[in-house]
């Protein structure tokens, strides 16, 4: 596998900007050979990246975070996903004794406590196996969108990760929600039917709500906590583009 440098992802990032999705996973592909991978949480737009992983022919490791308290409608997108790609998806999961610890402690719902309580429950759910995921990988694939939230909308689609010392690639970072369900509807793509009722944003099942009319995007996540708030620890991290 070759290795990620701030000096490689500049060499890619001028290249991509006209390039469909498959032909940028063909160049990145070329430039870290084995060293893509593609994180699902099953909702709209990972599943339209799956699709296109699938049509480009392209070796990338698809993984996903299972937390242990996902609504069952996603794991059922899971399995059709498997039936409809093929594509291997491998799973990671909290550490154990850290889970039982934090419940032990705090009880089963102390994420509605405090904001630093849910954080400490994103971070050993999420961002501690994400860290193994991403180990010794080059480029990492999200379905990330501008219009998400306001954090996201100076996002790039091509940028350098700092704290985990890799590319990030969004490639549906201009999309819009018009241009993700058009292309679900057009190529048939398995999606999770809590789409259909109202829910946006899908993530663990005691923190996600259906989305009101008018309300924004990420109003269904951690409803109870000031919007300022609102992200799990995934994607907060500083990025540069030069």
């Amino acid at each position: 596998m070759s290795i990620v440098t701030k000096d490689s992802f500049l060499s890619l990032q001028d290249r991509v900007v006209q390039l469909s999705i498959p032909e940028v996973l063909k160049q990145l592909s070329e430039a870290f050979p084995g060293g893509l991978t593609f994180s699902t949480s099953f909702g709209m737009e990972d599943q339209v990246i799956t699709d296109q992983i699938s049509q480009s022919g392209v070796p990338v490791n698809i993984f996903t975070l299972d937390t242990g308290r996902l609504f069952p409608e996603t794991y059922s997108t899971w399995s059709r996903t498997l039936e409809r790609y093929s594509l291997p998806i491998d799973a990671y999961y909290p550490n154990a004794e850290k889970i039982q610890e934090f419940v032990r402690q705090y009880g089963p719902n102390s994420f509605y406590e405090s904001v630093e309580r849910r954080k400490e429950c994103c971070h050993i759910r999420k961002v501690e196996p994400l860290k193994k995921a991403l180990a010794g990988k080059s480029v990492w694939i999200t379905g990330l969108r501008a219009e998400q939230s306001a954090g996201r909308s100076e996002m790039h689609i091509l940028e350098w990760d700092d704290s985990h010392q890799l590319i990030k690639y969004n490639p549906l970072l201009h999309w819009t929600t018009d241009d993700v369900r058009n292309y679900i509807n057009q190529h048939n793509v398995p999606y999770n039917s809590l789409h259909d009722k109202g829910f946006v944003s899908i993530g663990c099942a005691p923190c996600t709500r259906a989305v009101r009319p008018g309300e924004d995007f990420r109003a269904g996540r951690w409803w109870w906590e000031d919007q300022s708030k609102k992200e799990c620890g995934l994607h907060v991290h500083q990025v540069t583009t030069n």
